[in-house]
């Protein structure tokens, strides 16, 4: 390395850098920010407007410019303003796959002020209603088959107004209109003007949910600044590595510098921290071509990358590893690509040496993040990813790191316990549940709940979980929503949820039962599956069962020990 990571920092964060850094109060405390950050995610759908009739949004045979986004967008704001009541701070949700209407109502109800609530498509029906009626969401976008799954529950949830429905909404259970009635396609010099609100830096933005460790998913209560920090974030990220590999950083690291364009797969939904806050948001202000797809598949996304010339590429570890190891890779020309990134999983050192061996000359990048800390807290790629693959890397610059022990005094350099961060990038804390929040932030603290350990040029090991969780391809699972799911089968007895290694997803979902006297042979594996599956959503539900006669171990205090579990069935 030319210089450390410290002299990095220093050199691009001077004054009068794009990268300069202010101290400001955010919610009483003093914070690290960055200086020069864009206000809202408003500002950043204004800014979008530059990049004109440059593609945007490629999905199958449809192409969108940014200006026909933004026409479309604006109009969205607009009818929900005008037609639909919304004023700010308003919920408006999105239940959806990745079509093309996903940016345009998220861009448009942010433009209004509202506060957008990004729900798991994956969710069932209970999942889906548990969200809108926490939320308190006034209007809900859907696509037909989110539609079709809340049929029955939709007339019940109070205070949803308006249903919008990408394609047909007819014989909805209540009034509902088509989207397609809402924002008819529109050309960039007929957008309407954006409503007259006004966003701060610390307005609510978006509320996306996290799996609890116990009981319901909590809604994590992100704010403007959350979002324009991981903008930044990421540019710094780019420029920080190049910086530390011995190059100049490129013009597209300073925010306000010409651009051309980039093109990204995205391969991850946009209801995740990553495909909103990373690839949406940065696409949208780098003026970058998104390519979607409508459902994960290696051999697909090897035929975009070829089709669309994907220069940046990546998600979940897994994914990376199947476009890899697909019986297509040598079959397509993958010569446009210039970046694989991915995060939200661990990630093995062997990834690291397959892409240098497959895509010579381009290193890949990884990084670390929460749904809290609005996707990016710290950044390891170029030639510090060579040399330690194993870390998730340094934090940016704006962003602090502690580890502690279990009373959160901090260690010492180089000890082991759990990780806190703090920064303008954690959320303001759980939507309607202070105790959650209590339990969690602490002065602007956010106890990730991840063991690690911190060495001597600040880079980040993950080192074990302290919440009992499974990441299953970058979905998070808690055990004891699992669990909970097992419990209420009139055969189970006694139940836990384990992680079991999965070379692709990185872990899958196990379980092992106990069944009740007498009730063996009653339930079978597929029998639990099917129980947990009209409960939960499909990533959720158990892949392998394990039946035991004996009672699982547990310590004094009545806890499953479940890495002795582990031990006996793995």
């Amino acid at each position: 390395m030319t210089i450390s990571i410290a002299e990095a920092h220093e050199q691009l964060t001077v004054p009068g850098s794009p990268f300069e850094v202010e101290v400001v109060e955010i919610r009483g405390i003093p914070t690290r920010t960055w200086k020069n950050a864009m206000p809202s995610l408003r500002a950043v759908l204004e800014r979008s407007r530059q990049h004109g009739e440059a593609s945007f949004l490629v999905y199958e045979d449809e192409r969108i410019t940014f200006a026909e986004h933004y026409a479309q967008a604006a109009e969205f704001a607009r009818r929900l303003v005008t037609d639909f009541g919304v004023e700010k701070g308003d919920r408006v949700a999105i239940a959806m796959r990745n079509f093309p209407e996903w940016p345009v109502a998220f861009w448009g109800a942010a433009a209004a002020g509202a506060v957008v609530v990004p729900l798991n498509a994956w969710w069932t029906a209970p999942e889906l209603e548990y969200g809108l009626t926490d939320s308190g969401s006034k209007v809900l976008v859907a696509d037909g088959e989110r539609y079709d799954r809340l049929r029955d529950v939709l007339p019940g949830i109070p205070g949803l107004a308006t249903l919008v429905v990408r394609g047909d909404a007819a014989g909805s259970a209540r009034e509902a209109v088509a989207w397609s009635d809402v924002v008819p396609p529109l050309a960039g010099d007929e957008a309407p003007d954006l409503p007259d609100v006004e966003i701060a830096p610390d307005d609510y933005a978006t509320i996306f949910y996290t799996s609890g460790t116990t009981g319901r998913p909590k809604g994590a209560l992100g704010t403007q600044r959350n979002f324009t920090t991981n903008l930044m974030s990421l540019t710094f990220a780019g420029a920080r590595s190049a910086l530390r590999s011995g190059r100049p950083p490129s013009a597209n690291a300073a925010p306000d510098a010409p651009r051309i364009q980039n093109a990204s797969l995205l391969s991850v939904p946009f209801f995740h921290a990553t495909g909103c806050h990373s690839v949406l948001q940065g696409a949208t202000a780098a003026g970058n071509k998104l390519v979607l797809m409508h459902k994960w598949n290696p051999e697909r996304a090897l035929e975009l990358i070829e089709r669309e010339r994907i220069t940046n590429f990546g998600g979940v570890p897994s994914m990376v590893w199947q476009v890899l190891q697909s019986p297509d890779f040598e079959k397509r020309d993958t010569s446009s690509v210039q970046g694989i990134g991915y995060g939200g999983a661990p990630a093995p050192p062997e990834l690291v040496r397959k892409i240098e061996e497959m895509f010579p000359g381009r290193s890949p990048s990884n990084g670390y993040g929460l749904t809290e800390t609005s996707s990016l807290s710290t950044s390891n790629s170029g030639a510090d990813y060579q040399r330690k693959p194993d870390s998730v890397g340094a934090p940016v610059a704006v962003v602090e790191l502690k580890v502690v022990d279990e009373l959160g005094n901090e260690l010492p350099q180089g000890e082991v316990g759990e990780l806190w961060i703090k920064g303008p990038n954690v959320v303001a804390g759980y939507w309607g549940k202070p105790e959650a929040t209590a339990a969690s932030f602490t002065d602007g603290w956010l106890h990730t709940g991840d063991v690690a350990r911190i060495d001597d040029e600040g880079f980040v090991y993950i080192v074990d979980r302290a919440k009992d969780m499974i990441i299953r391809g970058g979905e998070n699972v808690y055990c004891s929503e699992v669990e909970a799911a097992l419990f209420e089968h009139p055969a189970v007895l006694d139940a836990a949820v384990i992680g079991v290694p999965h070379q692709v997803l990185g872990e899958e979902v196990g379980a092992v039962v106990q069944l009740k006297p007498g009730a063996q042979g009653t339930a079978t594996a597929d029998d639990l599956r099917a129980h947990v599956a009209a409960r939960l959503a499909a990533f959720k539900v158990p892949v392998h069962v394990w039946f035991v006669d004996d009672d699982l171990p547990r310590n004094p205090a009545g806890k499953v020990l479940k890495r002795e579990l582990r031990e006996q069935v793995l």
